[in-house]
């Protein structure tokens, strides 16, 4: 029998509050002292992949459904799985008995000039057409009370879960989990430092990983830092891969040890020479099967940063023979790209499609937004 494999979306925390709540066995709101570490590092061991979209979720169960047993997503989404016809057998819904809770955003007006307006549109939306068109195209349950389910939505009585009522909690309950209850995780980082990159670019490089260390202070940017109990690998190249360095996040504060010598690590680096990208990322594959065959019980993934197009070393097609050959284990690693300066957009995006992983584009974003963005995926 394979061992049980699942994925796992944390939407502002929702699904999250959910499983905690239920090892409670209780239905009050959670509270910061309710939270059950070593229960929810029991079952988060199961766990194979974090996403930071439902969509890019669900799209990727359904290509390694081979592989895994679940998903915790939306119920919409799992609706529309078994709508569609990717799935070589229907998921299963599971309601926990403790309750649901709602994924509940409202409708905010900001400009008191606008009531009228607002007023249409939220009378628009809660009329019984509208409700009725957007439950039977969508999957989403009506908030309109009275309104007959769609034959394909489960008419199961749920409980509704209070979500947790401040900030304190809420904030306990997230980073509980990214720095104690996951399964801790492997990032290697292989880095663009060509010539091209000399001035802004490598600036803006610098910026983004140092903001990873704890420097950014924004709500999202404590939420992207580097987690307790992970590992990073760097690996800088330009002509070929240059003075690769390992680091162990064991404390999280951005001023401790641990952040100061990612830092230290990330100031010194300096541009120069051609852009190998696939050269390098044989090499970040290799390193991954090996730290893999030392610490199987971490998560893995790889962060690909170019801002130029390969003109040195390996090939597109070297390097898709050699993933090819890779144990299954390894090909499962996926590997995140980010479009910057002048990178060829099909040659980043055929890497993301190859790996199973996503690619980002920095030349609309900043860097430090990008690398944010990614931290939702590892």
């Amino acid at each position: 029998m394979r061992k049980n494999r699942i994925i796992f979306f944390v939407i502002v925390g929702v699904a999250l509050a959910i499983v905690a709540t239920a090892l409670t066995g209780s239905s009050d709101a959670l509270q910061a002292n309710d939270i059950d570490v070593e229960a929810l590092q029991a079952f988060f061991k199961g766990q194979a992949l974090t996403a930071g979209s439902s969509g890019w979720l669900a799209e990727s169960f359904v290509r390694e459904q081979d592989n895994l047993d679940g998903m915790i997503n939306y119920e919409s989404v799992l609706l529309g799985l078994n709508e569609g016809k990717e799935l070589k057998e229907p998921l299963v819904l599971i309601y926990p008995q403790e309750g649901i809770i709602t994924a509940d955003y409202p409708l905010m007006l900001l400009d008191s000039a606008k009531r009228k307006a607002y007023d249409r549109l939220v009378e628009f939306i809660r009329s019984p057409d509208f409700q009725k068109k957007l439950m039977k195209t969508t999957l989403r349950r009506p908030v309109v009370p009275g309104i007959p389910l769609d034959s394909r939505i489960p008419d199961t009585l749920l409980i509704e879960l209070p979500f947790p009522n401040t900030v304190e909690v809420i904030d306990a309950l997230l980073f509980s989990y990214l720095d104690e209850q996951r399964i801790p995780s492997h990032t290697f980082f292989v880095l663009d430092v060509s010539g091209s990159m000399d001035g802004e670019g490598l600036r803006d490089l610098k910026t983004a990983l140092t903001n990873l260390t704890g420097l950014d202070q924004s709500l999202t940017g404590q939420f992207a830092r580097f987690r307790g109990r992970e590992r990073i690998t760097m690996l800088p190249f330009s002509t070929e891969v240059q003075n690769v360095s390992d680091f162990a996040v064991n404390a999280t504060a951005a001023a401790g040890e641990d952040m100061e010598r990612i830092r230290s690590y990330v100031d010194q680096l300096q541009a120069g020479g051609n852009t190998a990208i696939y050269s390098s990322l044989v090499d970040a594959y290799r390193l991954t099967q090996q730290a893999q065959a030392q610490d199987p019980d971490r998560t893995y993934s790889i962060v690909l940063m170019s801002d130029g197009q390969n003109n040195s070393g390996s090939s597109q097609a070297d390097f898709r023979s050699f993933y090819q050959d890779l144990p299954q284990h390894t090909q499962q690693v996926k590997t995140f790209t980010v479009l910057f300066g002048d990178a060829d957009k099909a040659e980043m995006a055929k890497i993301a499609d190859l790996t199973g992983g996503r690619m980002f584009d920095a030349k609309s974003e900043s860097l430090s937004q990008i690398f944010k963005e990614i931290r939702g995926y590892q």
